[in-house]
């Protein structure tokens, strides 16, 4: 009998404990911007929103694409429509304008370094090179939020006609 409750105090100290704990245990788990960024995701949505409020699917309904962090500070970035038509000639440089116009309309890639700025958590980004030369050795800043397994930044740029892009990924699984 003793052994009995002896076991049961134990368990319902281990449970109170248990109880009192998490709260303190969430904040002193807590990763920083830097660290959760860190893995590869994949895209869920990629809007425009134009000067007026509405909003445009980037690149389709169903956008395919991925964005990888590496904890060394560099990343790439690959999106593209999952629409974009097959070429008739089946050759990369025998395009036709219409075929080409549909690629580079259809998707972005980009590579580079990244920092983060865990103040005003912010995303920035050294674009070595992109599939849009303009943004070639250029920096861009995107406010930046992960909850969970999903992350969310803004592209503010005039390439976006105006407007910005609202981007949202989720954490490759």
């Amino acid at each position: 009998m003793n052994r009995l409750i002896t076991l049961t105090m134990t368990t319902m100290a281990l449970l109170s404990l248990g109880i009192a704990l998490p709260a303190g245990d969430v904040f002193a788990q807590q990763k920083s911007l830097k660290e959760q960024i860190v893995g590869s995701w994949t895209y869920a949505s990629a809007d425009t929103v134009r000067p007026d409020g509405s909003k445009v699917p980037t690149f389709g309904p169903n956008p395919s694409g991925l964005v990888i962090f590496g904890s060394d500070g560099r990343y790439v970035s690959l999106v593209v429509r999952t629409d974009v038509p097959k070429f008739a000639s089946n050759s990369r440089i025998a395009g036709t304008p219409e075929e080409n116009k549909a690629v580079v309309e259809g998707g972005i890639a980009t590579f580079g370094k990244y920092t983060i700025n865990e103040a005003d958590k912010t995303l920035i980004l050294q674009i070595e090179r992109s599939s849009f030369p303009n943004w070639n050795g250029t920096e861009q800043r995107r406010p930046v939020t992960i909850t969970g397994d999903e992350l969310k930044y803004i592209v503010l740029t005039p390439s976006a006609g105006g407007g910005r892009a609202e981007v949202v990924l989720k954490r490759a699984k």
